[in-house]
């Protein structure tokens, strides 16, 4: 199907991390399986795969497929907006957020495998405008608490222990006192310490809160979480994980396709801090191809 293929790989991200070219010799297999047969090209800094994905297009790539983190797959997708060329993910990262929605599972070779029954469907993405100009996600948007904690992260650390990271990191903030935000949605405004503007189910890979969220849907789900105290919060995120957290006083769920920030407040994307910012956060329909399941293809919802 894809007579040019290539796969822009990570080689600091956790599944490559131990042995690089033996895990990556192993993935290339396992996609020959499906008839894939990608160039391999590795990223050396941050920012490395948007211009790889940029160059890739450029001379006349027809799929690119990432091996990485979250964070390496939002690169990506920032150098293919407007090109027309599919994107497809493996699970390579700390959690994986895309990959498990997909239903990719964590487990590398075995998604190697599915790839070749994914099929290429226009999906959209978020923009999210600020100081810093313009940027695309895929999955989501934070501002507020959880982008405190993104920031906060201790990169050794998150090498060492993955996920449990993020958990150490939000431990710190139990006995602060949580900022609050202003976010204007549809005219009207919300106070809250964390905003969430998602287009996946998923949050950190295993946990599900905008549960009605849909890469199907041209709209954002925005979860918000009201109070000041940060109990309050260990209790939401108990809820998290009890997979009811919708349910609950002080947390308030729409559906929108924007969302103003008008607090300067920490923001992040698809887990990449972006620093104190008032942002503008729209959808853009069918801004980008995405190798998809076949039970994920699927008419879009108004």
């Amino acid at each position: 199907m894809f007579r040019q293929p290539v796969l822009i790989y990570n080689p600091a991200a956790g599944a490559l991390r131990r042995n690089p070219g033996r895990i990556l010799q192993r993935t290339i297999a396992a996609l020959a399986l499906g008839d894939i047969a990608p160039r391999p090209l590795p990223t050396s800094a941050p920012g490395h795969a948007d211009s790889l994905a940029r160059e890739a297009v450029r001379q006349g790539a027809d799929l690119v497929l990432v091996l990485g983190g979250d964070g390496t797959i939002n690169e990506v997708v920032q150098g293919l907006i407007d090109s027309n060329v599919p994107l497809g993910v493996l699970p390579g990262g700390t959690a994986n957020v895309l990959a498990m929605e997909l239903g990719l599972g964590s487990r590398l070779e075995a998604a190697a495998k599915r790839l070749a029954a994914f099929e290429p469907r226009p999906v959209a993405l978020g923009r999210i405008t600020g100081s810093f100009g313009s940027r695309y996600f895929l999955l989501m948007a934070g501002a507020g608490l959880d982008a405190n904690i993104v920031y906060e992260v201790s990169a050794g650390l998150k090498n060492a222990v993955g996920k449990l990271a993020y958990w150490v990191a939000g431990f710190a903030h139990f006995f602060k006192h949580v900022e609050q935000l202003d976010v204007r949605i549809d005219g009207h405004i919300h106070q809250c310490g964390f905003a969430l503007i998602s287009r996946v189910r998923n949050y950190g890979g295993d946990l599900e809160i905008a549960s009605g969220a849909s890469l199907h849907d041209d709209h954002f789900e925005v979860v918000l979480f009201e109070g000041s105290n940060p109990l309050r919060y260990a209790w939401y995120m108990l809820n998290v994980a009890a997979r009811r957290v919708q349910r609950i006083r002080g947390v308030h769920v729409l559906r929108t396709r924007q969302v103003d920030v008008l607090t300067q407040a920490p923001v992040q994307i698809d887990g990449e801090y972006l620093g104190r910012q008032t942002v503008s956060i729209e959808i853009i329909p069918g801004a980008l191809q995405l190798l998809l399941p076949p039970r994920l293809v699927s008419p879009k919802r108004g």
